[in-house]
């Protein structure tokens, strides 16, 4: 006798139904893949110590070089020249302080909260330096004249042909374009490599 024709709407399948055949063990979902270590400590010690550099430095060339003749360090090629920069990082946008001051501090927070699902030691760095940089020139708008979140950061590295800038903007450079070179490789913050 042929086999039964299945009624249209009865399933047929233990997926179907949603009960597993006798002796099958019940699906348990997997625990989460162990990453390895965060890398929280990376990131934060790459940040203080650029934060520290920064902060040296412009108290040194507040000290040592304001109101002072450049100093030249290769020739007309690169000269240590002190201005106060109310702008972006190179000396962009002067007219729009608070603004900056802004996306910095944001910039801030979403690194910081990202760091709780950091496992990759690269985007450690990478975010730390982003980090060290961003405080380094938040702290000249927050403390610096002429006001509270109008400050001028002090800039003092000056390449011919260039903008004047400070080791902060410097350090955002450098983790911008390692997070970059990361992004193209795949490799997420989390650690894990995906192939786009």
């Amino acid at each position: 006798m042929a086999e039964a024709e299945r009624i249209i709407g009865t399933p047929d399948t233990p997926e179907e139904t949603g009960t597993e055949p006798e002796g099958a063990e019940a699906a348990v979902p997997e625990p989460d893949r162990p990453r390895g270590k965060r890398r929280v400590l990376v990131l934060f010690a790459v940040a203080l110590f650029a934060y520290a550099l920064d902060i040296i430095s412009k108290t040194l060339v507040v000290t040592k070089l304001e109101n002072h003749a450049p100093v030249r360090v290769l020739g007309d090629w690169l000269t240590l020249h002190a201005i106060r920069n109310s702008g972006a990082a190179f000396s962009f946008g002067e007219a729009y302080t608070v603004i900056f001051t802004v996306i910095a501090a944001a910039v801030i927070v979403v690194i910081i909260r990202l760091a709780r699902k950091l496992y990759s030691a690269p985007w450690a760095v990478a975010l730390g330096l982003l980090l060290g940089g961003a405080l380094g020139n938040l702290t000249d708008r927050i403390f610096r004249s002429p006001g509270i979140f109008e400050g001028a950061v002090v800039d003092f590295i000056s390449p011919k042909h260039f903008a004047v800038f400070n080791l902060a903007d410097s350090a955002i450079v450098c983790g911008g374009i390692l997070v970059v070179l990361l992004s193209f490789r795949g490799l997420d913050p989390d650690g894990t490599v995906h192939r786009d």
